[in-house]
């Protein structure tokens, strides 16, 4: 998020009350100073001019409450969304799917692209929030 307007935070307070489990919460953290110095293609995070980043976290121990708490973490991210810069950090995305990967690195997606072909184009590391590669077993080079 580039500010947190008196909307965004509204949706915050609505679903802090809501929150479906003590295990659940959001974190909220400022992210200027040294991240704001560097360009955002000077290295693969796209938001460098980002203020704020936030993860909603939805945990229960009890997989009853499975659907409810998945149910309140997306739904909260739905709301809270409009308000964001567009894409996130990629460290705090579980599996939310290619097009959010892409979104998160904007401009750069294509420069990674063009690393993985060269470095792993059999897509060796494809754990977490991957960038596959455009032509796969045979290298391509940047």
């Amino acid at each position: 998020m580039k500010e947190l307007s008196d909307e965004a935070i509204a949706e915050h307070i609505k679903f802090g009350k809501a929150l479906p489990s003590m295990h659940s919460t959001m974190h909220l953290y400022p992210i200027n100073g040294a991240a704001g110095r560097v360009g955002k293609h000077e290295t693969a995070w796209n938001y460098r001019d980002a203020t704020w980043t936030q993860v909603m976290v939805g945990v229960d121990p009890d997989p009853a409450n499975n659907d409810k708490t998945i149910s309140w973490t997306k739904s909260y991210w739905d709301a809270l969304h409009p308000y964001s810069a567009g894409g996130a950090y990629v460290n705090f995305m579980m599996d939310e799917g290619e097009e959010r990967v892409k979104a998160t690195y904007g401009d750069n997606y294509q420069r990674l692209v063009q690393i993985k072909n060269k470095y792993d184009p059999d897509n060796l590391f494809r754990v977490n929030q991957n960038i596959k590669p455009s032509k796969k077993g045979s290298a391509v080079s940047a």
